[in-house]
């Protein structure tokens, strides 16, 4: 990668005694001279960072800026993670999703909106980890200990149910700790490379329209009409599901009339026990 940001980096190579000091100064020559195009100033060393971003760029030729965007990224130390291009007789689009050094991000985000052609969108993102990192962490190794204090008393353990209840606790706590393991894989992954998806178009695509918030009593209204109407389309569906159904029961219904009248017919019907109140009362008197 060329220009400026990249003559600290030289000269703190050549100075050994002094490689520490001279290679943080570079880091922060870099991201200022990086921050003057690209609007993102690089949090401290000591956070845990996601860097995330995604631009769309309009190319002349859409198949050579993606070989360049990939160049850039590979200077930079970076690579491609994801890659997905179509091709059409009136359109040309391309979308590559690339993984770059933090320290480099800020630069090469710079160059891939200036170099490429021209950037109708872009949109940056930072996410605050460092409490969540600190708290995997520290779970894994609380998590490792528990482990390891069950393993040793499985050496000590003599009866059976012992030994059960110990390995069915040693089972459960390993799963605990593999699921905080690979949270906390999955945390230096993101905080170790920033992302940048690019989407690259051709000259006759159509622009990008910027999507604006509405807000107020009209967009209230659009909103629930579209709720409504969504409701509405989703009944239908189910109703049109059931529908089927709703006939065959019907006719099975109209079929089972019949027999169960004759049934009805057929039981016999108990005569209602009646008594008087004075034959009541008599009983009574007897009693």
């Amino acid at each position: 990668m060329g220009g400026a940001a990249e003559a600290p980096a030289l000269s703190s190579e050549a100075a050994a005694p002094a490689a520490e000091p001279q290679a943080r100064d570079a880091a922060g020559e870099e991201a200022k001279a990086a921050d003057t195009g690209g609007n993102m100033t690089l949090a401290p060393a000591d956070r845990a960072i996601i860097y995330t971003a995604e631009m769309t760029v309009r190319a002349k030729d859409v198949a050579a800026a993606a070989e360049s965007a990939k160049r850039m990224v590979t200077e930079a130390g970076g690579y491609v993670a994801e890659e997905r291009s179509n091709s059409f007789a009136a359109r040309q689009e391309s979308t590559l999703t690339f993984k770059i050094p933090p320290g480099r991000y800020p630069g090469t985000l710079t160059r891939l909106g200036k170099e490429l052609g021209t950037t109708e969108s872009l949109h940056q993102g930072t996410q605050d980890v460092t409490g969540e990192v600190a708290d995997v962490e520290a779970r894994v190794k609380s998590a490792e200990a528990a482990v390891a204090q069950f393993r040793t008393l499985l050496t000590k353990a003599e009866k059976i149910g012992e030994i059960m209840d110990i390995e069915r606790e040693i089972q459960a706590r390993t799963a605990d700790l593999e699921a905080l393991q690979a949270r906390q894989k999955s945390l230096a992954e993101q905080t170790g490379m920033a992302t940048v998806t690019i989407t690259l178009v051709g000259p006759s695509a159509p622009p990008v329209q910027p999507v604006e918030e509405e807000t107020g009593f009209l967009a209230g209204l659009k909103a629930g009409w579209t709720g409504l109407k969504n409701f509405a389309d989703a009944l239908s569906t189910i109703l049109g599901a059931l529908l089927p159904w709703l006939a065959v029961l019907a006719v099975l219904a109209l079929l089972a009339l019949p027999w169960w009248r004759r049934m009805r017919r057929r039981q016999p019907v108990p005569a209602p026990v009646t008594a008087s109140r004075e034959h009541e009362e008599e009983l009574v008197e007897k009693e």
